[in-house]
């Protein structure tokens, strides 16, 4: 099961070492979403990260820095609505619907599937589905590997995640509000 962390809107002094950290501590795939900083903020944290680093990130409306920076990949948004021609990356998308998860999967990678429980880092942002529509789902090969668990999820709920066939689980708001050098554990006890 893939553990995915998001970030911040904002970049902030403490980005690199926040993802250094994640990274050492086995988070497979860091998506780099920073809608509230502009492209030479960006472009200043990833210059901080190692070569290695930068090959697990995921930029989301900055595609161009996918090629500067050789990147995992590039994230498909309202704001990065298409690839470059040249792309040959990994492709995500968010997805809101059952119908979405249907209509884009086999063109990308992996989907987002938000919310699966009420957010943490969005204040007000209910869960979207009920158990027995996960459950349903599940059954009928909606969710799969494909799909990744995003919205309130945390590492308890992991498990529980993984029994509805979840290809992974992204976190935002379960890894920025605990201290992520001390708290987190080593991240494949939770897989």
């Amino acid at each position: 099961m893939k553990i995915i962390a998001i970030t911040t809107p904002k970049v902030i002094d403490e980005d690199a070492s926040i993802i250094t950290s994640l990274l050492d501590r086995g988070i497979d795939i860091i998506h780099l979403r920073k809608p509230d900083s502009d492209i030479s903020k960006c472009r200043n944290l990833l210059a901080k990260l190692t070569v290695e680093q930068r090959s697990k990130i995921i930029i989301h409306n900055y595609p161009e820095l996918y090629f500067e920076f050789s990147l995992k990949g590039i994230h498909i948004n309202r704001n990065v609505t298409t690839l470059p021609k040249e792309y040959s990356g990994l492709k995500t998308r968010s997805c809101h619907t059952f119908d979405e998860i249907v209509k884009y999967k086999n063109d990308y990678d992996y989907l987002f599937l938000s919310p699966i429980f009420d957010s943490i880092s969005k204040i007000g942002y209910k869960s979207g589905f009920g158990k027995e529509e996960l459950q349903k789902a599940s059954k009928e090969g909606i969710i799969d590997k494909k799909v990744i668990a995003l919205g309130g999820v945390t590492f308890d709920k992991i498990l529980y995640l993984k029994s509805l066939n979840f290809g992974g689980v992204a976190m935002i708001g379960a890894i920025y509000n605990i201290d992520i050098l001390n708290d987190l554990k080593d991240i494949d006890s939770y897989r």
